[in-house]
């Protein structure tokens, strides 16, 4: 049984501190393991967490900002040094291709594996990565420079075979596979048994997004509905709004309301700024409009 689980590797803005990480994250959704964002001190947080560093095959990031992807090149070339032999996809904006083989040229430190870009420039969400599992799509933000988000979701499974039905219809035991993908039995009378007479729904698919560094935005409202968690920056509480407006950021109270907009299940805070001692305030905050509010925290976790 595959669990559903978010790591919090880093949720912190800008500068590293001796006890907090700038941006990244690993979902584990539905078999995967995705690496978003990959902030400074990234490889040294999933060491902590014993996150086999070959189960990552693709990574996501948002934007072209240091805090969140300065700890690429050096993950890369662990991996390198580590004996890495599949291939490992980055899917992240234009140039970013450049910036990581600019460096990895430089320090004679190209890879012995595959190492594939997929570049992104789009303002328009798209579907980036698809699979018989799961999809991924961008949510397109506004923030200071070219910014994506990411939505994964789960495909839907098989449907579940309802025994005690299929044996009072004397359904054969060959048809049983395609009546799980939802095939109605057809007997050799010529009698057509509807597939909903002989199976039960799938589990519920589980749903993931992560909105990055981004100004308030009702626009990504409907690519985010109803998920069952989302992550969205909140840099700032509303005392500084102001700032929030200048630097292309929001406040909790801002992702509160986009969370109440989109009917989602669950919002994490994140991507706070080191002005600020307490993080409670920022719960408080949002709570005043949306519930329930989790705090991300370096090496938290979360399950849905």
């Amino acid at each position: 049984m595959n669990i559903n689980k978010l790591h919090i590797l880093g949720c912190y803005s800008a500068t590293p501190r001796a006890m907090t990480n700038p941006t990244a994250q690993v979902l584990h959704i539905n078999g995967h393991i995705f690496l978003i964002d990959c902030g400074e001190g990234t490889q040294v947080a999933l060491r902590k967490q014993k996150i086999k560093f070959a189960r990552i095959k693709h990574i996501f990031i948002s934007h072209l900002h240091g805090d969140h992807f300065f700890g690429l090149p050096g993950l890369i070339t662990t991996f390198r040094l580590l004996g890495r032999e599949s291939a490992l996809h980055i899917h992240g904006p234009k140039g970013i291709k450049e910036a990581i083989t600019v460096m990895l040229k430089v320090g004679n430190a190209w890879t012995n594996f595959p190492l594939i870009f997929h570049e992104l420039e789009s303002k328009n969400s798209e579907l980036i990565f698809e699979d018989d599992k799961v999809e991924v799509f961008t949510i397109p933000l506004k923030h200071r420079i070219y910014t994506n988000g990411f939505l994964f979701r789960e495909k839907p499974g098989l449907r579940k075979l309802n025994i005690t039905a299929a044996e009072k219809f004397r359904v054969d035991r060959s048809y049983f596979r395609k009546i799980k993908q939802g095939k109605d039995v057809v007997t050799e009378e010529g009698e057509v048994i509807a597939n909903e007479m002989l199976t039960y729904d799938p589990p519920p698919v589980k749903s993931y997004a992560f909105c990055s560094d981004t100004a308030y935005d009702q626009g990504i409202v409907p690519l985010i509905r109803e998920v069952d968690i989302l992550y969205h920056e909140s840099t700032f509480l509303q005392d500084h709004e102001d700032l929030a407006a200048m630097t292309g950021h929001s406040t909790a109270k801002q992702a509160a309301s986009i969370a109440l907009k989109a009917g989602v299940k669950k919002l994490v805070l994140g991507h706070y700024s080191t002005r600020y001692n307490s993080l409670e305030a920022f719960r408080q905050e949002a709570e005043t409009i949306f519930e329930p509010v989790a705090l991300a925290e370096d090496g938290k976790t979360f399950d849905f």
